[in-house]
């Protein structure tokens, strides 16, 4: 058996619930724990976190990221949690679970901000990392003990917490085999934990819960395999792999890999990314295409927000919709230039928004993202809209009017519309 102290860092060959160095409980043991390479590394409550690290007057308060009475949560605090809060859930709503939740607008130049500084730490461990998404990386620590003279798992601990010390959040540390048995081991021990699960382990942790608990299985899905008999992953485990394949395709020979803890994918750093994009799911359907539209906007924007950050512009605008009944739709449009911008993004994907609302149909999620990226380089002038060079200028303005002084510094027209809609 090896211990991990996660606080002094200590590594001993023995068993200790107390760190016999320091003294302290945070203590992580695992007969594999020296040998295991593979690491999801996943901010708790990302955006939360950022702003109570910037407002200690928020610290001990249930805090939820988001737009107005009539907007949505971005995410919250694990107290507002407790509460019943979740992300998409309408403000209203959320208010009236927490009434004495304190909601700060997203600002996501200070998250990018923070996101690149927590990259860094991570880049200084091994060159073998996968974002996936601001906020959480896979890590290949392969070959890193001889480089930093600790095993990766002491390497992970003091990547925690310089994180936390330094940037000012905390991260959980799920350490396996392969990426799928990390991912499973980060969600074990949050907020600010550190899970192992070795391959060894796998089949008998995963065979009583429920189907639901597979990573990239969602409720639908999930009340699929359970009218088909599968309830718990012991189902899947015992299946054949062809019956499942005939069932599901592709994704039977996936589902089956899952449920007995493998998965080869390699933590790939240079899998280039295809999209920046933002979605929001309601917590009740709409056809209303003021609210669409709306929600369209601030979607715009934060994947504009997302292109920026990472200097990247699209070609191709794409909106995505789910029905009630879960039917997606997706509608593409390319460009004559690529862009970045909020406006044309919105300008673009508006037009397909009004068609596709025009009938009856209700909609339970609404997101828009660019493709066909490339690196930035400066704004392009379309000879067919002369007019979005202008546009381009007042963006950028408001980025740096946005950047100095806060997200409410500028307001847009369609923003000021929804700030009115929400004081009705």
């Amino acid at each position: 058996m090896t211990s991990l102290c996660r606080d002094c860092l200590a590594v001993k060959t023995e068993d200790f619930d107390r760190c016999p160095v320091c003294g302290r409980l945070r203590v992580v043991s695992h007969p594999a724990l020296e040998s295991l390479t593979i690491a999801h590394v996943d901010c708790d409550a990302f955006y939360a976190s950022v702003e109570k690290r910037d407002n200690p007057a928020l610290r001990d308060r249930p805090l939820i990221v988001g737009g107005g009475t009539r907007g949505v949560v971005t995410t919250c605090c694990y107290m507002a949690r407790l509460y019943g809060v979740r992300s998409a859930m309408p403000m209203f709503k959320a208010l009236k679970l927490c009434p004495e939740a304190v909601v700060v607008p997203p600002d996501f130049r200070k998250y990018h901000e923070a996101g690149r500084a927590i990259r860094a730490r991570m880049d200084a461990l091994t060159p073998l990392v996968q974002p996936v998404s601001i906020d959480e990386a896979y890590l290949d620590l392969s070959g890193t003990q001889r480089l930093h003279g600790v095993p990766p798992a002491a390497s992970l601990a003091r990547l925690a917490l310089e994180v936390e010390q330094q940037v000012g959040v905390t991260v959980s540390v799920g350490l396996s085999a392969n990426k799928f048995l990390a991912k499973t081991a980060s969600e074990l021990d949050k907020p600010r934990g550190f899970a192992v699960l070795a391959p060894e382990d796998a089949e008998a942790f995963l065979a009583g819960k429920p189907v639901s608990f597979l990573h990239g299985v969602g409720p639908k899905f999930a009340e699929s395999l359970n009218r088909d008999g599968f309830h718990l992953v012991e189902d899947l485990q015992r299946a054949e792999r062809k019956d499942l394949i005939r069932r599901y395709g592709e994704t039977g020979d996936w589902l089956k890999r899952c449920a007995h803890g493998r998965d080869n994918r390699p933590v790939s750093p240079h899998d280039e990314r295809k999209s920046v994009s933002s979605e929001t799911t309601f917590f009740e359907d709409t056809g209303d295409l003021s609210v669409l539209e709306d929600h369209l906007w601030r979607l715009s924007v934060k994947t504009a927000d997302r292109a920026k950050a990472e200097g990247v512009v699209g070609v191709v605008v794409t909106l995505k919709l789910k029905t009630s009944d879960f039917k997606p739709v997706t509608r593409r449009l390319t460009l004559h230039e690529p862009t970045q911008l909020a406006q044309e993004v919105f300008r673009t994907a508006r037009p397909l928004l009004a068609k596709e609302a025009a009938g009856k149909m209700r909609y339970r999620l609404i997101g828009v993202g660019l493709s066909g990226l490339s690196a930035y380089k400066a704004d392009s002038a379309d000879l067919i809209d002369p007019k979005v060079a202008k546009r381009a200028a007042a963006e950028r303005a408001s980025d740096k009017a946005r950047a100095k002084f806060g997200s409410g510094a500028v307001i847009t027209g369609r923003a000021a519309k929804m700030a009115k809609d929400r004081e009705k």
